[in-house]
């Protein structure tokens, strides 16, 4: 860990001992990563995005599966001519399908901030709301590889609670912001480019 993370650290540690002593209130922690995605919303916009997403996947899979057949053949070309119209083509259709990839992979990220910027900021409020009627003075967000928690106890986990809170449609009576940094993850695998 370098300096930086460990000062971060002790500052994180510090601050909580302090609010804690001060109030005597709670601390609890939160994956708003996964309460995002697994909140009832949060699950259909990823089945929808994968749903509409899907074809195009299943197009570049089948396409990456055709460019490994010509390679296959290129291996086992014969002649010349043969290997260097048979590179010509994969070369084409390789860079045509990384192109490809890269504009879907660029449309999914975008709507996923879409997701995120929704639902994050009810997200967010719901946990305000729960945390000010369960007595909490302390939040963390553990979704982040930034985040300075080494372990915490699964007592002072409210993110199921604050997905239960959503699910059952409580209003939320706050402007909480969805962090940039979350997004849910979207279980579509991406094809990978096939090797020259």
């Amino acid at each position: 860990m370098n300096r930086l993370g460990f000062a971060v650290l002790i500052c994180g540690l510090a601050l909580g001992r302090a609010a804690s002593a001060e109030s005597n209130g709670k601390v609890g922690v939160i994956n708003l990563q996964a309460a995002i995605a697994d909140c009832k919303d949060g699950k259909k916009a990823t089945a929808d995005l994968q749903q509409r997403y899907g074809p195009r996947r299943a197009d570049l899979e089948k396409r990456q599966a055709d460019v490994q057949q010509l390679q296959e053949k290129l291996s086992k070309a014969t002649t010349d001519d043969e290997r260097a119209r048979l590179s010509r083509e994969i070369e084409q259709k390789t860079k045509s399908i990384n192109r490809d990839m890269e504009d879907a992979r660029a449309e999914i990220d975008q709507e996923e901030q879409k997701i995120v910027n929704e639902l994050g900021g009810k997200v967010v409020a719901l946990s305000e709301k729960y945390a000010k009627e369960h007595g909490y003075t302390w939040i963390m967000d553990v979704s982040s590889q930034q985040t300075p928690v080494i372990f915490f106890a699964e007592a002072i986990d409210i993110t199921k609670d604050v997905i239960d809170l959503y699910d059952k449609g409580t209003p939320v009576t706050g402007t909480g912001t969805a962090p940039a940094a979350a997004k849910p993850p979207v279980p579509a695998t991406r094809p990978t480019a096939p090797s020259k």
